[in-house]
């Protein structure tokens, strides 16, 4: 008989979501969908508004990467005028996201995706938290990551005005210079964020790299797909977060495609499935063949695996030495291990602490000229950034006023969409046999969707009567008894 697994809500993440695992007379997987319920309207909320408001507007779509947001909508604002701002506001705007960077994937690592390794993937799931996590780590680790995210938050708020919704952003450059005694406590909290970044790393080489059952599912083809890759580099092809082309490779790790921000829409385009209210990006070179890896498909990744794959290296020293580890250690480029995120994501902590240290040690820092006022009539403009949870694109077109016409938004977690569903997919069909089933072993399909960190909050932002939506009903007996489609259109 078949039957239906369902896990509601999903967990440690961003937003909310569900799993349907549909089982076959045998007890196997047939196919495990992972949904997404929840809808955000934020690119109708932009309609009618002055483009000045956006980094403001959008970085309340989310509580955890307002800053990704903001960053975004202000290099777009540049763009919308056409305009340059002055060198030592990049860098002021780069030293915020840099610290932004640290913090936020010291949350993902110690409170989402740790627990999993540090507590452990089938351990009860009352222990699988943070609570767990400082119960094997010691009381005084655990003060030291809310500390050093606590120092980094303040120093946000310093400079940008506020930490959850930061106003530092403006079409040209920022709202205020640093001062030299501020500079001093920015070095001082960039500096103590390098020793958490080795320490962090640390910890990953201790209680998973050296224990090989943790390495056995990280290398398991369970949780493994060969995909493209993209992320932004700089000139010399390094990780950048804030700046650069965006840079696709192929699943054999060569170079597919690199081209700058405000020609996103000649090689991404967006699928919709009728299951779940995310989007699908997937490369227009190639087109959607369905949820399918390998070099026909037109999947793509980001984040952090993806944009270690994208590049040819880390731009500072200790984090080139942890890139050179990682390829090393995991069979060469590219790596294919979706679980590999999570040292990935390390690593790029690791470069953001000390991208930081470099700015903020910069003596243009604390340059008072820190903006170029606008003279261009605005059109259309196009900023992307490097979110924690990958490229994330803002595209605005407005009248000659600057009100926004139309707003466009592809978020992080709909570039990884597809191959998130097929990491869910693909772990439930390795785990689950013959029909059974404990907690641990759907936590362990969880920790497929986990180690990407999506926030399903930023990726559904169409309004209903843009998506399709699909609901089916079951009856006490898991049999499916009715089915209502609406396919979109208003």
């Amino acid at each position: 008989m078949k039957r239906e697994i369902l896990i509601d809500p999903i967990t440690r993440l961003e937003g909310h979501g569900k799993i349907d695992i549909f089982l076959n007379e045998n007890g196997d997987v047939d196919r495990a969908y992972l949904q997404i319920p929840e809808l955000r309207g934020f690119e109708k909320f932009a309609e009618g508004r002055p483009a000045e408001d956006m980094p403001q507007i959008t970085s309340r779509i989310s509580g955890v990467c307002p800053t990704a947001h903001h960053m975004a909508a202000t290099r777009a604002l540049d763009d919308l005028y056409k305009v340059e701002p002055p060198d030592s506001a990049k860098k002021i705007r780069e030293l915020i996201y840099s610290l932004f960077f640290v913090e936020d994937h010291a949350l993902h690592f110690f409170f989402l995706g740790g627990p999993d390794f540090i507590v452990g993937p089938t351990a009860p799931k009352g222990e699988r938290n943070i609570l767990g996590v400082l119960g094997k780590v010691g009381m005084e680790i655990g003060k030291e990551v809310i500390g050093v995210r606590k120092e980094l938050r303040e120093l946000i708020s310093l400079a940008g005005g506020k930490v959850i919704h930061p106003v530092f952003g403006l079409p040209g450059g920022v709202a205020r210079p640093l001062k030299k005694e501020e500079q001093t406590k920015f070095i001082a909290g960039a500096e103590h964020a390098v020793k958490f970044a080795q320490f962090s790393l640390g910890i990953f080489n201790d209680v998973v790299l050296k224990n090989k059952q943790y390495v056995d599912w990280i290398l398991s083809d369970t949780y493994t797909h060969k995909t493209y890759y993209m992320g932004l580099v700089d000139e010399n092809n390094r990780v950048n977060f804030y700046d650069g082309k965006i840079r696709v490779v192929a699943p054999e790790g060569k170079e597919f495609l690199k081209f700058k921000p405000q020609e996103y829409l000649e090689h991404i385009a967006e699928h919709v499935e009728p299951w779940s209210y995310i989007k699908f990006c997937y490369l227009k070179d190639i087109g959607w063949k369905g949820f399918e890896e390998g070099a026909d498909s037109g999947i793509y990744a980001v984040a952090p695996l993806a944009r270690l794959n994208a590049s040819d290296g880390m731009a500072t020293p200790l984090a080139q030495e942890a890139y050179e580890q990682y390829f090393t250690t995991l069979g060469g480029k590219p790596v294919h291990h979706t679980l590999a995120n999570h040292w990935a994501r390390l690593i790029e902590l690791l470069y953001a602490a000390e991208r930081s240290l470099q700015l903020a040690k910069d003596p243009e820092i604390v340059n008072p000229n820190v903006r170029t006022i606008p003279t261009e009539i605005p059109t259309e403009g196009i900023g992307v950034v490097e979110a924690p949870r990958g490229t994330l694109f803002h595209h605005y077109q407005t009248d000659e006023k600057g009100i926004v016409k139309k707003a466009n938004l592809i978020v992080a977690t709909q570039n990884n969409a597809a191959r998130m569903a097929m990491s869910v997919d693909k772990a439930a069909k390795g785990l689950i046999k013959e029909g059974q089933v404990d907690d641990g072993l759907l936590n362990m399909v969880e920790m497929g969707f986990r180690a990407y960190d999506p926030c399903h909050g930023c990726a559904t932002h169409c309004l209903p009567g843009q998506t399709p939506l699909w609901v089916r009903l079951f009856d006490a007996e898991h049999r499916l008894i009715q089915e209502i489609k609406h396919n979109g259109g208003l």
